[in-house]
């Protein structure tokens, strides 16, 4: 018996199935924990998202009331009986109606410089776990926390490209844009929402769009800000600095504005409203201080000569209500000058050149000599506005906003925008919007 005993000690053959034996608690171990793992990972995931969502929700309904919180525990109680996939009841004390359990907590954090209507939820779960659970007394808790607000995005751009499809901001050739405290910012969704090509060169604050915006290094900015949300047209409905004009504010005579314009006598008669306007090469237009809008009823702008306005905005639009009613363009060459400040007051407070939403999509150029400057918001929201040319375009304190915004040529542009100090009283509208975001 001995030496049977001796005979199986020394033989070897075994070892392997003995280690393998010796191991198989640790293998078993692993893959316990490992399937806890994966478990707690999912349950932490399904959380998580239902608090993210819950939060969301919490932010709408506060945003819809002014801020209020009265109805926003039933929000994110209505979210989660839609968004909760975990199973298994929620910890707390409040139970949600029509869910299974409740928010562990809801609470609504104070708004901030930069965030408002914010709301925080905490969620919890208790669930035993299929193999830590053999050496647990209790059941771990997993939470998930949430917390969103609404935030203020955009910061009112300099450049407004209103476009939703194509390159809205197309900048080549060797044009200069000099900008920078400006955003310009497009809305088109495209891959390719803005470029700078060619020989140009753009200094900004940032490159803002809906969609993608491609690295060049024509574009100077301090910031990219691809796949941004919409900016909404400042001066269009329901924005509460909408302007749309009024037939009846038309007082218009069958004559164009040109050099030979008694402009004084048409103040004092009360006349605002031409039939087109135009200057030759070295004519000039020069309009008294704060004149008030200058209507142009179905005709189009077209300057080769020099035009100066203090205090008022170039209209262009129909006195007909008709949708189709015809809308004219606006062209100055590169010999003319264009000198306009926005008024301060009225209907186009803010405003320098306005064309009527009825456009159907057609091209207006500013071109122009170093002299000119516009001060106040450019808008033409239904056509492309080009700036190109081998002259200088200055604009100070101003909003450019239309279709298709491009820059072609030699052109060159300097715009303060409204985030710029020296330019608080230009009376230019917000281009901002708000998003709800997860701040915490």
């Amino acid at each position: 018996m001995i030496k049977f005993i001796r005979k199986i000690f020394r033989d070897r053959r075994g070892n392997a199935l003995a280690i393998a034996a010796a191991c198989m608690p640790l293998v078993v171990g692993a893959a316990g924990l490992a399937t806890d793992t994966i478990q707690w990972t999912l349950w932490k995931r399904q959380l998580q998202r239902a608090a993210d969502s819950a939060a969301f929700a919490g932010v709408y309904d506060r945003a819809a009331a002014s801020g209020a919180t009265t109805n926003t525990p039933t929000a994110v109680c209505n979210d989660l009986a839609v968004n909760l996939h975990t199973w298994m009841n929620l910890q707390g004390s409040s139970p949600c109606t029509g869910t299974v359990g409740s928010y562990t907590s809801l609470t609504y954090p104070g708004d901030t410089a930069y965030v408002t209507n914010q709301v925080r939820v905490a969620l919890a779960i208790q669930q035993r776990l299929p193999f830590s659970s053999i050496f647990m007394s209790a059941a771990p808790i997993i939470t998930a926390e949430a917390q969103a607000g609404s935030v203020t995005y955009g910061g009112s751009p300099c450049m407004l490209a209103l476009n939703s499809s194509g390159t809205a901001i197309d900048n080549s050739g060797n044009t200069t844009v000099t900008a920078p405290t400006c955003i310009f910012y497009s809305d088109s969704a495209a891959s390719n929402s803005a470029a700078a090509g060619g020989s140009s060169s753009v200094t900004a604050k940032a490159i803002a769009g809906v969609g993608g915006i491609a690295s060049s290094n024509n574009w100077i900015v301090n910031q990219y800000l691809p796949y941004s949300p919409s900016l909404p047209d400042p001066l269009a409905p329901p924005s509460t600095t909408a302007v749309t004009p009024d037939p009846a504010a038309m007082n218009c005579t069958a004559s164009a504005a040109d050099k030979n314009t008694n402009w004084a006598a048409m103040k004092a008669a009360g006349i605002n409203c031409f039939s087109s306007m135009s200057t030759n090469p070295h004519d000039v237009i020069s309009v008294p201080n704060d004149f008030g809008p200058i209507y142009i009823n179905g005709g189009n702008v077209d300057l080769k000569g020099d035009f100066s306005c203090t205090g008022c905005a170039v209209v262009l639009t129909n006195k007909s209500t008709a949708a189709n009613a015809t809308i004219g363009t606006w062209s100055s060459n590169a010999q003319a000058t264009n000198n306009i400040t926005a008024p301060t007051s009225g209907t186009y407070k803010g405003i320098a050149v306005y064309q009527d939403r009825r456009a159907t999509g057609n091209v207006d150029k500013i071109n122009g000599g170093s002299s000119n400057v516009i001060s106040g918001v450019v808008y033409f929201p239904k056509d492309t506005l080009w700036i190109n040319g081998s002259g200088n375009a200055v604009s100070l304190c101003a909003m450019w906003i239309a279709n298709n915004l491009v820059f072609k040529g030699n052109s060159s542009i300097g715009i303060s925008s409204a985030n710029d100090t020296a330019c608080s009283g230009a009376n230019l509208p917000s281009g901002t919007t708000t998003v709800v975001r997860l701040v915490a």
